[in-house]
């Protein structure tokens, strides 16, 4: 990776994970190489270089979660582990020789359009860079949620998030409060279990289980897909085709998910003996509502005699304890955040302005929304990747990343050939499109279901679920459809607040 940040580039891409790098690799396979890639992180990867705690796994079978162009012939696993993916993102860069271009602990501080000059100037941790287009790759699981909770300033103990695991903290033998119970509390809580001396799990909502049918790749498979990568690209079909069928039930029928909910049900009564200790752990909302997660031994973690699921919630933190709301004090000399993330509420959306002005967020206004997830109108030259409404309930979403970096393309050579300078997408375009998206949505189990996720934005309103087929959303999006887009009048007003002075914030 390179030091030295060019002042001025064709097109800047903030975010070195899937997205990202996807979005390099086909500009330099296009001989389009006038481009840098700014990542805050110390290594490309994204969520997979971030998020190393104990178990952490993709939740998507291997032979989907790779790039289309680069199949990866040789996983472990069925389900692929954060180590192998990061080392598989590594070794695309390497493939695909666009390491000189990427920025390492280069991190976006703040962008503004500049109307007369038709590009944006970027300031950076490592200085500043002009771009005509921005592409915007933060990922949406990338800004750590941590509550407020009361006293927790006073706790004399360590904290922290699981997509910042403290390596350095020993957990033998400790009193450890996981507080959460989503995806990374699921992978998290079986794996420090036997190594923690007490370990008291902070429930605020149960999760629907099914169990983990992950397992070891033969060697003999292995060597299958490497004498005959067709084979794997039928595995991937075969496998891609399955998980579509969940859509129906997701997002156009939600009572079809009956049948899988009583599979969870049957998963936690055989796993589960307690009559007590299994009405706790059921969710009394729709199966599909929240994220479905897999695991084979979470349930059983609770049948440890270490281990107790406290379900009031937490009222205080004390010194060293974490006081619920039914009074009961717990111990704790660790306590381990698996509280998940702000994917409605990006970061990287308050240092982005626009033609107008106005932050990315002002626009949005609480509710995220684009136009195929990837553009938003008054912002020019501004594309987004796994932006609002792009999250999969069912698939990888690597499918629709490589949607959208086909439709980028598309805009880009667009300009080249109509001599466009600037485009950005027409407001009625993108008003209409997200009219017909939240009502399909509405009759979503996502929408419909009895929950409160982080589907949900600050409005209660669905900014993140696409609420179709994978398959539409890469027909959508097949070619670039000039006439939803505009050229920005040139304007020689600058966005009021200066680039300069603004607060360090993450992506």
């Amino acid at each position: 990776m390179v030091e030295q940040l060019p002042g001025r580039v064709d097109v800047a891409i903030v975010g070195a994970g899937f997205g990202g790098l996807g979005m390099a690799i086909q500009l330099e396979r296009q001989a389009l190489r006038d481009f840098v890639v700014l990542e805050r992180g110390t290594d490309v990867g994204g969520t997979w270089h971030a998020n190393t705690y104990p178990g952490a796994q993709c939740d998507i079978p291997s032979s989907l979660y790779s790039f289309s162009f680069a199949p990866k012939l040789d996983w472990t696993r069925a389900y692929p582990e954060q180590k192998e993916i990061q080392g598989y993102l590594r070794g695309c860069v390497e493939r695909f020789g666009i390491g000189d271009r990427i920025h390492l602990e280069t991190e976006l501080q703040d962008a503004a359009w500049d109307g007369e000059r038709r590009r944006w100037r970027i300031e950076t941790s490592a200085g500043p860079v002009e771009a005509r287009v921005l592409v915007a790759a933060p990922g949406l699981l990338s800004e750590p949620s941590t509550p407020a909770l009361p006293g927790l300033e006073r706790f004399e103990g360590r904290t922290f998030h699981t997509a910042t695991w403290d390596h350095s903290h020993d957990l033998t033998d400790r009193d450890v409060a996981v507080i959460g119970t989503g995806a990374t509390g699921v992978q998290v809580v079986p794996r420090i279990r036997n190594r923690v001396r007490r370990l008291t799990v902070f429930q605020r909502t149960p999760p629907w289980v099914i169990p983990h049918v992950d397992r070891e790749v033969t060697m003999i498979a292995r060597r299958l897909y490497h004498l005959a990568p067709p084979l794997q690209r039928l595995v991937r079909g075969l496998v891609y085709a399955f998980n579509e069928h969940f859509v129906l039930g997701m997002s156009y029928w939600p009572r079809l998910l009956k049948a899988h909910e009583l599979y969870a049900r049957l998963h936690m009564r055989r796993q589960v003996p307690d009559p007590d200790l299994r009405r706790r752990l059921t969710p009394d909302y729709s199966f599909g509502c929240k994220r479905i997660l897999l695991s084979s031994d979470w349930y059983p973690s609770f049948e440890a005699p270490n281990v107790e699921l406290v379900t009031s919630g937490v009222e205080e933190v004390r010194e060293r304890s974490v006081v619920a709301f039914d009074g009961s004090e717990h111990p704790a000399d660790t306590l381990v955040f698996a509280t998940g993330f702000v994917p409605t509420d990006p970061p990287i959306a308050r240092r982005l302005r626009g033609s107008e002005g106005r932050t990315l967020s002002e626009a949005w206004g609480g509710s995220p929304q684009a136009y195929l997830a990837t553009a938003v109108a008054g912002f020019p030259n501004l594309f987004l990747l796994y932006g609002p409404n792009s999250n999969l309930g069912h698939s990888s979403i690597v499918y629709i990343l490589e949607s959208q970096v086909r439709y980028v393309l598309g805009a880009l050579k667009a300009m080249r050939e109509r001599g466009h300078e600037a485009l950005e997408v027409r407001r009625e375009v993108q008003d209409a499109y997200n009219e017909k998206l939240q009502r399909r949505l509405a009759r979503s189990v996502w929408d419909s279901g009895g929950c409160g996720s982080w589907y949900l934005d600050a409005n209660g309103r669905d900014s993140t679920q696409w609420p179709g087929f994978t398959l539409e959303f890469r027909l959508r999006t097949r070619a670039f459809d000039l006439d939803s887009y505009s050229e920005p009048p040139v304007t020689s007003r600058m966005p009021s607040a200066t680039l300069s002075g603004s607060s360090n914030v993450g992506m």
